[in-house]
């Protein structure tokens, strides 16, 4: 459908809104509640299945308030043109089924380009709600998936200026983009109270901002055994000086099975969490050490220091405003910052504009103007 051919006032917006992989659930959940609580819209959940941890799946969706998805891809796990050639294949027939009047798709796993070809090939126009972010660094899977769905993406939803400034550099309409804020931050906000009633720390035997969590799930992180290993001695001798708590990806489960013969890394190992109690030592750490995107927001709008262990970000506006500083893998360099925050050095941060948790009232004011609604 073209954007102009718009329903008319007696006609509800059908929107069909794609998730695939955890990352994808704390984004989504604010969506679906706005447009489901506005009566203009008749929201569909598609789950294409990309993350298959059916009990990592339902705990998402139970903590964050998730509908049951109308429809389960089913597609599981495989090589990344695997999983983009089914859920392609997948979606284009589901697409043609229903003919929504737009497909919105969230952040940059290879569910969101799947659908993404398959809706702009059917001339459904595309919402991209985290638009704009990037790295630089086009080795990394992520990279190509958020440039590909720009380029075809009819609304570009961004979270802060650089995004606006990326998109406008690749030839994108000023018009297009609508800095909205962050979808992420309105799961944040919206239960972060809930985080604090819950006591993870007692099972775990820690205390308030007297230990340090850990994410690593990245393929240029856990996939080289040296590099794990190089990270792993370094954090090792963090833990001696400040416990840290590792809830170990499924990924890098199978990094360490394969790469260290099962052998945990000597951390407090946990099994991976539930959305809430993660948000709970999250906003409790002393500092958070990780490879997610993600996560850099959420320690930015929490106010919590994090170190990522990467050579680069997308996501800038968590370094320049928020608590976020670029580590890499060098385990002198890791060592070195912790310590720094350890001794009283923790970099001050604050909250960008617009990551207030009224990002997804924003997207669907939007989207309600462009497709015929009334404000």
């Amino acid at each position: 459908m073209n954007i102009d051919q718009r329903p008319g006032p007696a006609t509800r917006i059908n929107v069909v809104v794609v998730a695939g992989a955890r990352p994808n659930f704390m984004k989504i959940a604010p969506l679906m509640h706005e447009l489901r609580e506005d009566t203009r819209f008749a929201a569909y959940l598609v789950h294409t299945g990309q993350h298959y941890d059916e009990a990592m799946s339902k705990s998402f969706f139970r903590d964050l308030g998730i509908p049951k998805p109308d429809f389960n891809l089913g597609v599981g796990s495989g090589s990344h043109g695997e999983q983009t050639g089914q859920v392609l294949i997948k979606m284009e027939a589901l697409l043609k089924e229903r003919r929504p009047d737009a497909i919105l798709v969230v952040g940059d796993v290879n569910s969101t380009l799947a659908a993404s070809l398959a809706a702009v090939k059917l001339q459904i126009p595309i919402a991209h709600v985290e638009a704009g972010l990037r790295s630089g660094d086009r080795t990394m899977p992520e990279e190509i998936n958020r440039i590909l769905t720009d380029s075809i993406s009819t609304w570009l939803f961004t979270t802060e200026p650089d995004g606006d400034r990326n998109l406008l550099r690749e030839g994108a309409k000023p018009e297009q983009i609508h800095r909205v804020g962050n979808v992420m931050i309105d799961t944040l906000v919206q239960n972060l109270e809930r985080a604090r009633q819950l006591n993870p720390l007692e099972d775990l035997g820690l205390k308030p901002g007297a230990y340090g969590l850990l994410t690593l799930h990245r393929p240029a992180n856990v996939d080289d055994a040296d590099t794990l290993d190089g990270l792993f001695r370094a954090l090792e001798e963090i833990h001696h000086e400040l416990p840290i708590v590792f809830p170990v990806h499924p990924r890098t489960a199978a990094a360490i099975e394969a790469g260290r013969g099962g052998i945990k890394p000597a951390l407090q190992t946990t099994e991976p969490l539930g959305y809430l109690d993660f948000l709970h030592l999250m906003a409790n750490a002393k500092v958070v050490l990780t490879d997610s995107g993600g996560i850099q927001e959420e320690t930015t709008a929490l106010g919590v220091s994090c170190l990522t262990l990467r050579e680069n970000t997308e996501r800038p506006i968590t370094v320049t405003h928020g608590t976020n500083t670029i580590v890499g893998t060098n385990p002198d360099i890791i060592l070195s910052e912790t310590r720094k925050i350890l001794a009283g050095g923790a970099k001050p941060g604050q909250i960008p504009e617009l990551w207030d948790g009224g990002a997804a009232r924003r997207i669907v004011d939007v989207l309600v103007r462009d497709l015929g609604g009334e404000l």
